[in-house]
Formats: structure tokens, sequence, C-alpha cells
């Protein structure tokens, strides 16, 4: 699977997105991914479901090296002290000595970002993460990171889907040389009677979702982490890897309307 670069680490361009995906449901559903070949898998404290994803990771029977493993830090986590704790809990629950990513969840509305991202490559000069990121940033805080405070950003994670425009930060983005990672790639189900992906969908032969992750995967810098708790979901996920959309199918993706954020909770920064 191709992978993304990024302050020092590389991961798979697609992975499994965790959120709602808990108890029970959620180890069977992280273990059926294992056993299909995926190697990213992404968590969060705040999913409440860390539990599930080190029991089925140390249940695959696949060597924890091979695994890219995200997690992140709750917006009101983010004082220097409050990370270390929520860094020891997250591997406890998860069952291993470090984390391949840590994120900062959402921006906090008072947050020291120095501070907290201090503290974080504190934990990776110690090896408990092996890289640190952000997720739902604006271009405005991620160049604060960047260009102010000078940290090794890996990767932004944000919402991004073929129903929502993200040219503005994919720019400054690739401009940095910082991956996007696209959650919610599939909008939350809503692309499911989307006449324009299924004509496409019809045309290759395969899904809308499928489509609509080509869209994304097939982007310079650009990975994708659709949740589902299904295997047949998981491998037809998987088929997005090798569908090569052609001009005539991005321009009808591009000509759809692209103001449909799914994800905005009253603690979220200020969109560009």
């Amino acid at each position: 699977m191709e992978r993304l670069a990024g302050a020092g680490i590389s991961l798979p361009k697609l992975g499994l997105g965790t959120w709602k995906l808990a108890g029970e449901t959620g180890r069977r559903a992280v273990e059926s991914a294992l056993a299909l070949g995926y190697r990213h898998i992404d968590t969060a404290e705040m999913y409440g479901n860390e539990e599930a994803v080190g029991a089925a990771i140390a249940a695959s029977g696949v060597p924890r090296s091979e695994i890219h493993l995200t997690t992140k830090v709750w917006w009101t986590n983010l004082a220097p002290a409050a990370i270390r704790r929520a860094i020891a809990a997250s591997l406890e629950r998860l069952r291993t000595d470090y984390a391949d990513l840590y994120l900062i969840h959402w921006p906090a509305p008072e947050m020291d970002l120095a501070a907290a991202l201090g503290a974080m490559l504190r934990l990776r000069d110690e090896g408990r993460v092996r890289a640190i990121g952000v997720a739902n940033f604006p271009i405005a805080l991620l160049r604060s990171a960047v260009e102010e405070i000078g940290a090794p950003i890996a990767c932004n994670q944000v919402e991004y889907h073929v129903l929502l425009d993200q040219s503005k930060l994919l720019a400054y983005a690739r401009a940095k040389q910082i991956p996007i990672i696209a959650y919610c790639p599939l909008a939350q189900g809503r692309l499911a009677g989307n006449t324009v992906l299924a004509a496409i969908a019809a045309k290759h032969g395969t899904t809308p979702a499928a489509v609509a992750l080509a869209w994304l995967l097939g982007q310079e810098g650009v990975g994708a982490i659709p949740k589902s708790g299904r295997p047949q979901g998981q491998l037809a996920n998987l088929t997005a890897c090798d569908l090569v959309l052609d001009v005539a199918d991005r321009a009808a993706i591009a000509a759809l309307p692209k103001n449909g954020r799914c994800v905005s909770p009253s603690f979220a920064p200020l969109w560009d």
C-alpha cells in the first residue's frame, strides 16, 4: 500500500478509523482489518475504545512494529502535566510502549500551543511516541505550530471528502510537506445516494464509497481513515487503493457542492 511521509515517519495512506467502534464490536473490527491487511489504525482517548484496539492488536499476531498506531489527546488535557497523564493512560489501555503518532485531537480555545507541543516533543524524545501532529487545525493554527513554534508536525487530521473543500489547507500543508489525513472521508454516510458518485462507480464496476476514497487517495499528500466495522466494508474500502479515476471522473466530482461539513462542535476553531 502507498505510504505518506511526514516529520520522520511514514504511514499507510489508507487506515481504519475507529470512532464509535467500541467494546467487543471495536475489537472485532480492528482484528478483521488487521487480518485483511490494514496496517494503519486510528483511535483516540475520547473514543473510549483504546482497550478494545489494544486487545485486537495483541490478539492479531501482527508484529507491533508493522502497525502504525495513532491516538490523540483530548482538548481539555492540553496542559503539559495533563498530556503526560493522558499518554500514560492511553498506552496502558493500548497495551503498547509507544504510539506511532500522537495528535492534539482538537485545539482548545485558550490553549498554550507552544507548551502543549513542547510536552508532546518531550514524549517523542523519551520514546513514548514516534511523532507528533495535530487534528482539526485550520491554516492559522497550523502556521503558528509550524512557523512560529517550529514544531515537526507529522500530519494534520481533518474532515475531508468530496462534499467539503479543503483546497486552501491542502496548499499550505503541501508547501510545508505535512500530510493531510481525511476523517469522515465518506461524509458520515451522506454519499450513499449521490447520483454522480453512483454513475462513476457503475463505470468502474465498484461502489460510490470506493470512488470517494479513490478521489482522496489519488491526491498528493492525502490519506484517509474510513470507519467500517464489517469485514465486507473494510475489504471494499481497500479496493479504493487500486482504483484510478480519469479526468472526466475528477471533473464530475469537482462540480459537486463543497460546503458539506459534517463535524463542527461548539469548541471548534474558526475554519478557513
